[in-house]
C-alpha cells in the first residue's frame, strides 16, 4: 500500500501509522512533489501528482496497490483512481473530498517565507519569530518540522515555498472527472471537521459507486494523529475485511 500525506505535510508525518500498517502490507510512504524529499518543481497540482504516483507504481513493479491519502494526499488518490483506475485496487481517503475548497492557508505560507532564515542560529529562534503570525504553538512546530540546517551552520525549508505558493490555487480546486471509480473506496472522516459535510455524500456516491464512509466522532481533520487506533482500526478492516 502507498500512503500520502497532506499539505505541508512528509511521509514523517505518517512514520507511527506506517509501522503499524506494515505489519499487515508492505508500505510505502511517499513524500509528495514539492515536499519532504521529493523534487521541487513550477509544475504543482492533481493530474500531475497523481501522474507521479502512477510513475512511482510502474518503477516499483507494483501490482496495483491499496492507496491511503490524507487531505490533499487524499485528493491525489482519488485523481489517481479517477484518471488512471486500473492502477489502484482500493482507496482509503482520509477527511476529504473531491471537491474546491476556499483559500484559506495563505497566512501559513506567507510567514515561513518571510523568515530571513539567515539571520537566526537555533530552531528555538526562528520559531519565536513564526509566533507574530502563526499564534499556534502545535502549528509552529509542524512547520518546523520542515525546517533543517546543513553543516555550515546554515537553514533551509525543505519544502518548496515559492513552487507551492505559486501553484496554490490548483491545489484549492475540485478533482477533475472523467468517469466514476468502479473499485471499492472508503472515506474516514473526523466528526469535528468540516472537511466532508453530509452534504458531500451524495457526491462521493455519485463518483464512487461502491463507497464506504466512516465517522470518527470526536476527531478533527488530523485523524492519525488524534485517532491514531480508530483510523487503523476503520482502514485496516476495510482493506482485509474479515472472511
Amino acid at each position: 500500500m502507498l500512503i500520502l500525506h497532506g499539505f505541508l505535510g512528509s511521509l514523517d508525518n505518517w512514520r507511527a501509522m506506517s509501522k503499524r500498517l506494515g505489519e499487515q502490507f508492505r508500505v510505502y510512504a511517499v513524500d509528495l512533489r514539492n515536499h519532504g524529499r521529493s523534487p521541487h518543481s513550477g509544475v504543482m497540482n492533481y493530474p500531475v501528482m497523481a501522474r507521479d504516483i502512477d510513475e512511482l507504481i510502474a518503477s516499483e513493479n507494483l501490482p496495483p496497490p491499496f492507496l491511503l491519502g490524507h487531505s490533499m494526499g487524499g485528493k491525489v488518490t482519488l485523481q489517481l483512481a479517477l484518471q488512471s483506475p486500473a492502477s489502484v485496487e482500493k482507496l482509503v481517503v482520509v477527511d476529504i473530498a473531491p471537491k474546491a475548497y476556499p483559500p484559506v492557508h495563505g497566512p501559513l505560507l506567507a510567514a515561513p517565507r518571510a523568515v530571513h532564515l539567515a539571520a537566526y542560529q537555533s530552531f528555538g529562534q526562528i520559531g519565536a519569530a513564526l509566533a507574530g503570525a502563526i499564534a499556534d504553538a502545535a502549528l509552529r512546530a509542524f512547520l518546523l518540522k520542515h525546517l533543517s540546517r546543513d553543516a555550515e551552520p546554515r537553514f533551509r525549508w525543505r519544502i518548496a515555498l515559492d513552487e507551492i505558493i505559486q501553484n496554490y490555487d490548483a491545489l484549492t480546486q475540485a478533482i477533475a472527472v472523467d468517469k466514476p471509480f468502479d473499485k471499492p473506496a472508503c472515506f474516514i472522516r473526523g466528526g469535528r471537521s468540516n472537511f466532508i459535510d453530509d452534504a458531500d455524500q451524495a457526491l462521493l456516491r455519485a463518483l464512487f459507486p461502491r463507497v464506504e464512509i466512516q465517522t470518527i466522532a470526536n476527531a478533527g481533520h488530523w485523524l492519525h494523529i488524534e485517532s491514531a487506533d480508530r483510523l487503523h482500526a476503520g482502514a485496516s478492516n476495510f482493506l482485509t475485511p474479515a472472511i
